[in-house]
């Protein structure tokens, strides 16, 4: 593609063809066909061996409806060495309506199937957790704990208020946890508060008030 055309279809849609291009790069080849020529007009990250002036092979487009969709796609496409696309047409049509280019973006699959397969094996099941290995680590039976009501209650630990940190200081006790020396700096810890604040929770969860007298 030259930097300087006299062709106005270039002047008009290059740079919204460059834009896309900029975005999508270097996984998407666009291509701007010349939809009275039947040849490429200009081609951006080209994926093969076509530039301007090539064959566009995109048949007689004079025959679309002028009520008919302009843009169509996703459709697959395949290259010879295999990749698999994504692709995306558009016909551009000048002031009388009839098709004067057709843009194409062509994105390459083969970068985000790797990225989907890869996330997909992080995502996939574990093994149950040797019980034996973790039974006298009260610091993992505490995160299960506080982490299960984070994820269960969807606030995150900072906007956790005093009926959920006393919801959570109940569940550590039916864990054993409280039972533990040392335990309070660690939940202050986990719970993002300070060991005071745990000390006064717990103090009500022993001696919780009485009704109000009348």
């Amino acid at each position: 593609m030259t930097t300087e055309t006299p062709d106005p279809r270039l002047r008009a849609w290059a740079p919204a063809c460059q834009a896309v291009a900029l975005l999508l790069g270097p996984y998407a080849e666009v291509v701007l066909h010349d939809a009275v020529r039947d040849e490429v007009l200009a081609i951006w990250n080209p994926m093969d061996r076509r530039g301007p002036g090539d064959p566009s092979l995109l048949g007689e487009l004079d025959g679309l409806d002028q009520a008919a969709p302009d843009v169509y796609g996703p459709y697959p496409k395949l290259l010879p060495d295999g990749r698999r696309l994504s692709s995306v047409s558009a016909v551009l049509r000048d002031e009388d309506g009839r098709p004067a280019a057709v843009l194409c973006v062509n994105l390459d699959r083969g970068p985000l199937e790797h990225a989907s397969a890869l996330l997909a094996a992080f995502a996939a099941p574990t093994a149950p957790r040797p019980e034996p290995l973790f039974e006298q680590d009260w610091t993992e039976r505490m995160n299960d704990v506080i982490g299960g009501y984070v994820r269960a209650h969807g606030r995150p630990l900072e906007r956790l208020g005093r009926e959920d940190r006393l919801a959570v200081l109940r569940e550590l006790d039916r864990a054993g946890v409280l039972a533990v020396r040392r335990a309070v700096p660690a939940i202050a810890t986990a719970l993002k508060v300070s060991r005071s604040t745990v000390y006064t929770l717990l103090a009500e969860l022993r001696d919780p008030p009485g009704p109000a007298q009348p």
